[in-house]
């Protein structure tokens, strides 16, 4: 694992920043994985001003290599139109998402030469995630594909807590695989991995003030 130090997240705030989000997006969603055409059309300028929507870039030694975009207040219209089919049929996900704050996290990342670097993947996390308790959201929603070789899904539900909660088979990406739908709690997350006392733990929280601290107190 590289040295922290080298490893920089940010959010975008500018028009280069929005061009290390599209070297990136064309990398990996357009070059690699053809899931998109136009990485510009992922990341409109405007998007740059937009209060609902956040992109973060990592760089490692000044090089952009991993993108994350969060959606705030996401539609609930938006994942009627999935046609969800529910993991568990106690959850009512139409519920779910009109009586809690929800952040939506995707176009999550990394190029393939560095994929293997788990800090890179954390500091795109511990960037997004660090906003979102300080506006005050509780849960965190992704879609992951269920058969790409390089899909998030190990890093979500094992080192950050996510449950798989639906499924759905269209999406916004040109991506004939199956989509997980990932749901987490931060609150949850945040006591589990306190409570474990690791190096995750401590890595999210590194920048957090006390009164972050204390939203999440038990």
């Amino acid at each position: 694992m590289i040295d922290d130090k080298r490893i920089k997240a940010e959010r975008i705030t500018d028009e280069r920043g929005r061009d290390a989000i599209l070297e990136v997006l064309s990398a990996t969603y357009q070059n690699e994985k053809g899931w998109i055409v136009d990485p510009a059309a992922q990341f409109p300028s405007a998007d740059i001003q937009r209060p609902d929507v956040a992109w973060f870039t990592v760089r490692l030694d000044g090089r952009p290599v991993g993108v994350l975009r969060t959606l705030y207040d996401p539609p609930i219209r938006q994942y009627a139109n999935y046609s969800l089919e529910p993991i568990d049929g106690r959850l009512d996900i139409e519920s779910f998402l009109k009586h809690n704050r929800i952040a939506e996290v995707g176009r999550f990342a990394v190029v393939a030469e560095h994929r293997g670097n788990v800090l890179l993947a954390a500091a795109l996390m511990r960037a997004a995630t660090e906003e979102m308790v300080a506006c005050g959201y509780t849960h965190v929603l992704t879609d992951v594909f269920e058969d790409d070789p390089h899909s998030p899904l190990g890093f979500h539900t094992r080192v950050m807590g996510f449950m798989p909660v639906a499924t759905h088979d269209h999406g916004e990406l040109h991506c004939t695989s199956r989509r997980v739908t990932l749901v987490l709690d931060l609150k949850s997350s945040y006591l589990r991995l306190k409570a474990r006392g690791n190096w995750m733990y401590r890595y999210l929280t590194a920048h957090w003030s006390d009164a972050l601290h204390q939203r999440f107190a038990a």
